[in-house]
């Protein structure tokens, strides 16, 4: 009995740590980019090569021999190039908050529909709580007054939140979390490459922004995917779904704090509920 409890709380630790990594690549990129430390495609060239080379050093300790895989795992690297190069061009016209917001409810939706097309169970208190995490989210966004969002920003954010659905799925198949997160992100770089032929670029890049892609990269990136794809194998898809609704509410709060963005009434009401349905849907799930 101590020793599921045991488990059970060392699952609830990783599960924690990660989604407060998660929530901090959004207030990293904000930060970078809003104060013209980074352009857009730099921070992300750095925040994957960064997470590179932490990543190589970490499986170099572990390993004499580095495992390798040379037709394994570009698909995941696809995506998670996909999702960091929309990631923080959406940030150019989003506020940090609420980007993470719509980003993690597209991830929701994306992880839920494919669980649901491949009939996991779920039963009518997660559908309850999903519902209600979902009509939170809606009641953020129905029209207001002086409520704007960049289109722009919305869809590339939006973009970014399929690719890391899908990267988190595939993650699930992941039979050794260090070594394939490493893979993930030297794979990412030669789609980074290719990429610059058809982005706009502009680089500009100062010691401000070079610290915080490290900070994006070597720490709550490269650290932070290690440990989700740990947890993903212990918990359901539709868990894993609802529970990364909770990076975006934790990322309201940090960017509030670091960032002066404002809090209304709107936006207390919203995470309300969010939280709401994310309690009934991971209740006795999570362990």
């Amino acid at each position: 009995m101590r020793r599921n409890l045991l488990i059970d709380s060392n699952l609830i630790v990783l599960n924690i740590t990660a989604l407060i990594f998660l929530a901090s690549n959004s207030i990293l990129c904000k930060l970078a980019i809003t104060n013209n430390y980074a352009d857009a495609f730099s921070f992300t060239f750095l925040r994957l090569l960064f997470g590179s080379l932490t990543l190589f050093f970490i499986v170099s300790l572990k390993y004499k021999k580095i495992p390798k895989a040379r037709k394994k795992n570009w698909c995941s690297s696809f995506f998670l190039f996909i999702y960091a190069i929309t990631f923080s061009y959406a940030y150019i016209n989003l506020d940090a908050g609420i980007g993470t917001l719509i980003l993690f409810a597209v991830v929701q939706l994306t992880m839920i529909s494919y669980a649901l097309y491949n009939r996991e169970k779920i039963n009518l208190k997660q559908i309850l709580g999903i519902v209600i995490s979902l009509f939170g989210l809606i009641y953020l966004f129905y029209p207001k007054d002086g409520f704007y969002i960049s289109t722009k920003g919305f869809m590339l954010i939006s973009l970014a939140g399929i690719a890391w659905g899908i990267y988190t799925i595939l993650g699930r198949k992941s039979r050794n979390a260090l070594v394939d997160t490493n893979e993930n992100f030297l794979k990412s770089i030669p789609f980074l490459l290719i990429s610059i032929l058809f982005l706009p670029i502009d680089i500009n890049i100062n010691i401000d922004g070079l610290i915080l892609s490290f900070l994006s990269g070597a720490i709550t990136s490269a650290l932070g995917y290690i440990i989700w794809y740990k947890v993903l194998n212990k918990i359901s898809i539709i868990t894993a779904g609802v529970l990364q609704l909770l990076v975006p509410i934790i990322a309201i709060f940090l960017s509030i704090i670091l960032l002066n963005e404002n809090i209304t009434q709107t936006l207390l009401i919203s995470t309300s509920l969010i939280i709401f349905g994310i309690y009934l849907t991971i209740k006795k799930s999570i362990i």
